[in-house]
């Protein structure tokens, strides 16, 4: 796989030593226990896949790249790069403004933009339409492009299969940017629909079996079809394609249980199974099923707690987190600065969207096992940090020192 020529205060000596050695020692990938980093009293559990993917680095490189073969003009991105505030702060301290936020709302407005500006599209695309205004201005979008190839898979898959005449179900987050942009590129080729969750996919179950009384279906998915959908049509043959970063398990649910629900209403059998419903189970992103596969992994182990690092928007790293405190005390961190001491951490939760300040996160008891992860945008320099931060609130900084020179 291609490397790229990501800036260095990204990197970690450290974390590029233990990633290096797990895939010297894993080619095939098919080991997803942790690496046990032993601090002294402190052992942290540092999940097998984490950080940075192909995607993210490649949007980094043209960044970096578009500042510096445009010295003198105004660079925009149309939002957020990748979801890390670290990355998103260090584009906008070298004179990168965002146009719109990662909801879609508008920061700069489309008059102010010329074509004598630079615009970066951010990983996860951007819609057709967004493509075809940037080049009614005159700018190329394909120039400064950085959209992961893992999302245009999806979009391509989704194009194909609605060619064949299959209506899209897409599993996503509906406000999510990459959700928006597959949203676009699939509903050109055929009627789309979004849902949010297995809740969305039960009640769009009941309208494929007309259960529920075709109206009521555009109040339900209000703002998540798309122009023209057809109840009463569109939804007897269906593909469900991934926005790459759900969660895996939860979109195969849904898949498996739309085609249980329109194999049976139309009484097709198993072996005609492909002429209501296309087979579109690659479409989630290599590094968010490794990602989450190291996490299951790394919870058959025994632990105190589990942190998990990124940006709070991130929408693969919630998932890292819902697998984690599913299991044992979890704490969400955007960064080090969130262990606050030993006693007190700043946390986000997911289920109230909001940061708290936690006390006695930290057990009292020696030896202390943490298990530790990040989500697909966050530096593994972050990770390194974090580890440091854990070994000085544990007393354990020499030792820190000793399992840096072991790794060297």
């Amino acid at each position: 796989m291609k490397s790229f020529d990501v800036p260095v205060q990204y990197r970690s000596p450290l974390i590029n030593a233990i990633k290096a050695r797990r895939k010297a020692d894993d080619k095939m990938k098919k080991d997803f226990s942790p690496v046990s980093l032993e601090i002294g009293s402190l052992t942290v559990l540092l999940a097998r896949h984490f950080g940075f993917c192909y995607g993210v680095e490649n949007a980094i490189e043209i960044a970096f790249r578009a500042v510096k073969e445009n010295p003198g003009k105004r660079i925009y991105l149309l939002s957020e790069m990748i979801h890390n505030p670290g990355v998103n702060d260090d584009l906008q301290a070298l004179g990168i403004r965002f146009i719109m936020d990662t909801k879609g709302k508008m920061l700069i407005g489309w008059d102010d933009i010329t074509s004598d500006d630079v615009v970066i599209i951010p990983a996860f695309g951007t819609t057709l339409e967004t493509e075809q205004l940037l080049r009614d201005k005159g700018i190329d979008p394909a120039l400064y492009e950085t959209t992961c190839p893992f999302v245009e898979k999806v979009w391509n898959r989704a194009g194909k299969t609605g060619d064949d005449g299959y209506t899209i179900v897409v599993h996503g987050k509906p406000g999510h940017e990459e959700t928006r942009a597959t949203f676009s590129h699939s509903r050109a080729h055929t009627p789309t629909v979004v849902v949010r969750d297995m809740e969305q996919a039960i009640l769009l179950g009941r309208y494929i079996c007309l259960a529920l009384p075709g109206e009521g279906f555009y109040k339900d998915f209000a703002g998540q079809y798309s122009d023209g959908f057809n109840v009463a049509k569109d939804l007897q043959k269906i593909g469900v394609v991934n926005q790459t970063t759900m969660l895996a398990s939860e979109t195969q649910a849904i898949a498996d249980y739309l085609k249980r629900e329109i194999l049976t209403h139309y009484q097709t059998p198993p072996d005609k199974a492909w002429e209501r419903v296309a087979d579109t189970r690659d479409t989630l992103c290599y590094a968010t099923n490794d990602n989450q596969s190291a996490v299951m992994g790394m919870l058959q182990e025994k632990a105190d707690l589990a942190i998990v690092v990124g940006g709070y928007n991130s929408s693969n790293t919630s998932h890292l987190v819902e697998l984690c405190e599913a299991k044992l005390p979890t704490y969400f961190i955007k960064d080090e600065d969130c262990l606050l001491s030993a006693d007190n951490i700043s946390h986000y939760d997911l289920h109230s969207n909001k940061e708290f300040t936690s006390s006695g996160y930290l057990p009292a008891h020696r030896p202390l096992r943490i298990m530790l992860t990040s989500g697909a945008s966050c530096p593994d320099a972050l990770v390194e940090r974090v580890i440091q931060r854990l070994a000085l609130l544990t007393g354990n900084a020499a030792q820190m020192d000793d399992l840096m020179r072991n790794w060297e």
